[in-house]
């Protein structure tokens, strides 16, 4: 696993999935899960960190695109724990607006400073329409949906738990929208080193 990291910026490790539990509420937790027996087939990512602008001059692997909506500063977690055929993806947030809802997905593609450089949806079974807008793919079994909303202090949490694997190096990151629901305006992105990852670069496609 490549995984870009910027002191002070941001964390990340790979954890046996035996340690720890992904999920709930409230503030983004630090640190790294720990504890447990060490599943031989499992595996886990845990990366944090706090958004700053593209143009920003330390680089961050989280982007904002609207300031007003991720203020800089503002702090996003990512956990996965995947194997034996399921994946669960936890996000919990901090920093944002007070009691908004937002929309959150993983991405094919990273971050970039255009907010259309992260692709599409990771989809399971993959649409071969793209966009894609049709509902029988765009749905929340098929990919992986965070949708939050924030409590009085910005914080806000999201899991999605699901029955299959992502495909090596085709889900790289998490999206934040501006809206709750399958789409909207992209406010906000996290390059994840998502497991599994592929050893070759591969192109996404948008939606």
């Amino acid at each position: 696993m490549v995984a870009r990291i910027v002191a002070g910026a941001v964390t990340a490790a790979v954890l046996a999935s035996g340690g720890g539990t992904a999920g709930g509420s409230g503030k983004a937790a630090g640190g790294t899960a720990g504890g447990g027996t060490a599943d031989p087939g499992g595996y886990g990512v845990r990366v944090a960190a706090r958004f700053s602008p593209p143009n920003a001059f330390v680089a961050s692997p989280a982007l904002t695109y609207d300031m007003k909506l991720v203020p800089a500063g503002a702090r996003i977690e990512v956990v996965q724990r995947g194997g034996h055929g399921r994946v669960s993806v936890s996000v919990r947030v901090e920093g944002l607006v007070a009691g908004r809802a937002y929309g959150a997905h993983v991405h094919q593609g990273e971050c970039g400073g255009d907010p259309a450089a992260a692709g599409g949806h990771y989809q399971h079974r993959e649409d071969p329409v793209r966009p894609s807008m049709d509902p029988a793919y765009a749905n929340p079994a098929n990919e992986v949906w965070l949708g939050f909303t924030t409590d009085a202090q910005g914080a806000g949490a999201a899991t999605s738990r699901q029955s299959w694997e992502f495909r090596p190096g085709e889900a790289r990151s998490v999206v934040l929208h501006g809206m709750p629901g399958g789409a909207g305006a992209r406010i906000a992105c996290f390059t994840v080193p998502f497991e599994p990852v592929s050893s070759e670069p591969r192109g996404h496609r948008g939606r």
